[in-house]
């Protein structure tokens, strides 16, 4: 990574998460100068901090990932096999049941990985590339685009010049708003608090969704009979969860997991976080274009989030270096509204049937429960809707992946 801070760049981009960092370290492959805008400072981008989340990665997140360089940075110990999926909602005996692939992605469903580990792992793959640079402690305060050009102008006075600015700086961007893009924003009224608990049987690599009433909670399952709990609650609720002792809280979790993995203690720290949904009027403009969360924020029951951003990032990097191998100009909007049609196509249905099963399977009203307990039951007694039923579910939670149905 160069140590220069030149004034220019091939591409301006800012946000230095995840998104951010692996688009850099796929433009660098294309030979690209890129400089990466950031408001942390540098410490917190070379070890991020544990923040207690818990990333499921698909088959194609891994293919990326391991194409960019960032799955070679993860240690083996940080990457939990995601075996099968069970979900159940109140006390109903029915279960949802999916299990491992076949096929080209044969084995797990997915894997797990800790979000700090992620992060380390694309800072670590973007510091490989000669042509990267980063800006820390770096504040963008306003944008100018032109037919040629993007400039952007940090609070201290400096002022940067692209052929192409890049807004990946979270679901709450503010280059979104002062390029005047708006976005669809559903703010859910609730709050996941995450905490790991260590527990007596195996997991088998289970994760267990499950919808109680007045609660939900979600079991991921890592290494060494750990899981992730995920409880998700009204947000007037989160602090009651935060304010529990370590022995009450995996007393908690042990109870609504109805002792499926025997006794169990608290292993780490836990974090709270509200839950907002995010979905941007439009992923590209003339010189601009989004990724990330700030394309596409989702709610986190069916663990999209990481892996849009990174099939995002594959899409636009794949229009690029078509432009880039011509010779054209990579801020042209042609392509950029090519990236933006093929990741619109995948993630519009995915943002809207998630935000139909939140609803579905958070409510406490009568006929959502009911709903639910029928959705349940068609899946468990049909055979015919069980596939329908469970396809339609799998694509939300395996990201449009052909869905197998299976029997209990």
């Amino acid at each position: 990574m160069a140590d220069n801070e030149s004034m220019t760049a091939d591409v301006l981009v800012v946000g230095a998460g995840p998104a951010g960092l692996a688009l850099a370290a796929a433009l660098g492959d294309l030979g690209l100068r890129i400089t990466l805008f950031e408001q942390q400072p540098l410490a917190a981008l070379q070890e991020p901090a544990e923040d207690g989340r818990e990333i499921a990665l698909t088959h194609r997140t891994r293919r990326v990932m391991t194409a960019l360089g960032l799955w070679a940075h993860l240690d083996e110990s940080d990457v939990s096999p995601l075996n099968k999926a069970h979900v159940i909602d109140g006390g109903s005996p029915l279960v949802l049941h999916f299990g491992q692939r076949s096929g080209p992605d044969e084995g797990p469903l997915g894997w797990l990985v800790p979000n700090h580990r992620i992060r380390h792992a694309a800072w670590q793959a973007a510091h490989e590339r000669a042509g990267v640079q980063v800006i820390t402690q770096a504040r963008v305060v306003g944008i100018e685009r032109s037919a040629q050009r993007a400039q952007l102008r940090l609070d201290d006075g400096r002022q940067f010049t692209g052929r192409l600015l890049v807004a990946a700086d979270s679901r709450f961007s503010s280059i979104r708003r002062l390029a005047g893009i708006g976005a669809a924003m559903h703010d859910f009224g609730r709050s996941v608090v995450v905490g790991r608990v260590r527990h007596e049987h195996d997991n088998a690599g289970v994760a267990w969704e499950c919808f109680r009433y007045g609660n939900t909670l979600a079991m991921l399952p890592l290494n060494d009979r750990v899981c992730s709990a995920v409880v998700t609650v009204g947000s007037e609720r989160a602090e009651e969860w935060l304010a529990l002792s370590d022995a009450s809280f995996a007393a908690r979790i042990q109870q609504q997991t109805e002792g499926r993995l025997g006794l169990m203690q608290a292993a780490g720290p836990r974090h709270h976080y509200p839950l907002v949904g995010v979905y941007a009027q439009r992923f590209a403009a003339p010189r601009l274009v989004l990724i990330g969360d700030a394309a596409v924020g989702m709610h986190p029951v069916t663990a999209h989030g990481w892996n849009f951003g990174i099939y995002g990032v594959e899409l636009l990097a794949r229009e690029l270096g078509l432009v880039q191998r011509r010779g054209g100009d990579i801020g042209d909007l042609a392509p950029l509204r090519a990236y933006e049609r093929r990741h619109r196509l995948h993630t519009l249905p995915v943002w809207t049937g998630t935000n139909a099963i939140v609803s579905l399977f958070t409510s406490e009203q009568p006929v959502p429960r009911l709903a639910r307990r029928a959705v349940l039951a068609l899946s468990e007694h049909a055979p015919g809707l069980s596939g329908v039923i469970k396809a339609g579910i799998e694509y939300q939670l395996t990201g449009g992946r052909k869905a197998r149905a299976l029997r209990p």
